[in-house]
């Protein structure tokens, strides 16, 4: 509840008790009803609990009661706490799957395992919520119902987000390269298999043994005397 002191009702029984703040000034402090205020001045409500007094946990000053005392329609004011407190980061456990989605986990992890290969399995457990031993039946078409599984995509399916989808598939490009290093090239690049096709020069050192090379003649200017000219003049060793 936004603008509330801690302990509400525990403050509103302090109040109660030690102040001459009206009821209505007291429960619209404490985001209480008017008359759950009446009843803790009464005894109904809040038996058995404790007062807090919010002067000493810094949630109001003296001054502001005074000031709420002294004018009925004065709304009491919420110090604003000196002391920072750190946000509280909760550990990121397993994902919870509804019982009624968890049938489609393995036609999610069919789905990514065939659009997005270079996920890991821990990734693709991450996402789906799935377990070590699913993922590997499912990759290796070793799951009870593999004939009737269909490829669905995990977003659709509602077992994931968009945003973690995209998260986990940047994370594992930015990896990817590294493991090609390693693993050596196997493709060449486009700058090679995009390249314009040269006809191969022949030179004359393969069949005349010289080192001057020549281009390969056109089947239309092939000239039959001057080959056989040049090999007659050849010396021939045995």
């Amino acid at each position: 509840m936004s603008n509330a002191p801690l302990m509400p009702k525990a403050t509103a029984v302090w109040l109660v008790e030690n102040t001459s703040l009206t009821f209505d000034q007291i429960a619209d402090f404490c985001k209480l009803h008017p008359l759950e205020v009446k009843g803790i001045a009464d005894g109904e409500v809040a038996a058995g609990i404790r007062g807090l007094d919010p002067i000493t946990s810094g949630q109001l000053t003296r001054e502001e009661i005074a000031r709420g005392e002294g004018s009925p329609a004065h709304r009491l004011a919420l110090s604003v706490s000196k002391v920072k407190v750190p946000e509280v980061k909760r550990a990121r456990g397993p994902r919870y799957t509804p019982l009624s989605r968890r049938q489609d986990r393995p036609n999610a992890i069919l789905w990514l395992v065939r659009n997005h290969p270079e996920l890991k399995d821990a990734q693709i457990m991450r996402l789906v919520g799935t377990t070590k031993s699913t993922l590997k039946a499912v990759r290796e078409r070793t799951h009870w119902n593999s004939a009737a599984l269909a490829p669905m995509d995990p977003v659709t399916l509602g077992l994931c987000s968009q945003i973690d989808l995209d998260f986990e598939v940047n994370r594992a490009a930015k990896d990817r390269p590294a493991a090609l290093e390693e693993q050596g090239q196997t493709l060449q690049p486009a700058e090679i298999t995009t390249a314009p096709h040269h006809e191969p020069v022949a030179s004359e050192e393969d069949v005349f043994g010289k080192r001057a090379p020549v281009p390969v003649e056109d089947d239309d200017h092939f000239d039959a005397d001057r080959v056989f000219g040049k090999l007659k003049n050849l010396d021939f060793e045995d």
